[in-house]
């Protein structure tokens, strides 16, 4: 059995389907990324495995043990970054790995801490507080804080959508040289297909809702380190992205459902401007069809 299993998962809120049919395979110390577009259900889809969410339907295994709710052996990166504003960033981390090695003495809480801090390259910036930190700061805190709790596996959820260009490549190279350091069970949610391929040693895009489901497994044969100049005019590269690309779109049209609907319009015509105002300053309302009367009026000369 694969170190991370789901076995028919889905995924219903109310009446709606948001993910079906849902089979992953993940191996230890496997880099994999799921690609999907924005609503198809990724982040639905993460939250299942953080255990924050409990599926409609399948099953869910870690290391061979169930999934019910969550816990330390799964460390989540978010989107928002998720730091408590006023505490820096030494005790942001600190909080982390209180919860989870209680036992521990100060001393090495701090050193552990501090290695993860050195990890993310923000040694400097260790009594800052999330408001004194840019946008890319605040992730390596957030990375460093999952890290950290030593988790099993490590699950990120887009956590350079919100970045600029720039910082989101940097950070991107951070995330590959601490994976090539610590080789940590990671499982990456994107909507960018380029970034999934510098990252990852597999790419499973996510069908368009609703319903979205897991196509079909793109392994990635790029040796590493990968360079980020060189890898734009590898052949693997450009045919494994126009791959995936076109199976995300073709997934997308094959959801496009022609809908007919009777449109029943109210009842009540509209106010006629041209007729003068009455005493009181106001127009007669709009009144239905139905109300309207015909009257004859004899006129004696």
């Amino acid at each position: 059995m694969s170190y991370l299993e789901l076995n028919d998962v889905s995924k219903d809120f109310g009446a709606a389907s948001v993910l079906k049919d849902i089979n992953l395979s993940v191996e230890k110390g496997e880099f994999v990324a799921i690609v999907g577009f924005s609503g198809a259900g990724k982040t639905t889809l993460i939250s299942l495995i953080a255990g924050l969410l409990k599926p409609s339907g399948g099953t869910m295994k870690l290391n061979d043990l169930e999934i019910t709710a969550p816990g330390p052996d799964r460390g989540i990166v978010f989107q928002n970054y998720s730091l408590l504003p006023w505490l820096s960033v030494f005790e942001n981390i600190l909080l982390a790995v209180d919860s989870v090695n209680p036992n521990w003495s100060a001393d090495k809480k701090k050193a552990h801490v501090e290695k993860y801090i050195a990890m993310v390259n923000l040694t400097p910036a260790r009594d800052k507080k999330p408001g004194e930190l840019s946008g890319g700061m605040r992730q390596r805190v957030s990375v460093a804080r999952a890290l950290a709790m030593d988790p099993q596996i490590l699950l990120l959820d887009e956590p350079l959508s919100a970045l600029d260009a720039l910082t989101r490549a940097t950070l991107q190279d951070e995330i590959s040289r601490i994976w090539s350091e610590d080789k940590k069970t990671v499982v990456l949610i994107t909507n960018d297909p380029d970034e999934g391929i510098y990252l990852a040693d597999r790419i499973i895009p996510l069908t368009a809702g609703p319903g979205a489901t897991l196509g079909p497994s793109f392994k990635v044969e790029i040796p590493r380190p990968r360079d980020r100049k060189s890898i734009n005019h590898d052949p693997h590269f450009k045919q494994l992205r126009r791959e995936i690309v076109e199976f995300m779109l073709n997934s997308k049209q094959d959801r496009h459902t022609a809908i007919t609907r009777k449109l029943i319009l109210p009842d009540i015509e509209p106010e006629d401007l041209n007729i003068p105002r009455s005493m009181t300053g106001w127009r007669k309302t709009p009144i239905r069809k139905s109300e309207l009367k015909e009257e004859s009026v004899e006129v004696k000369p």
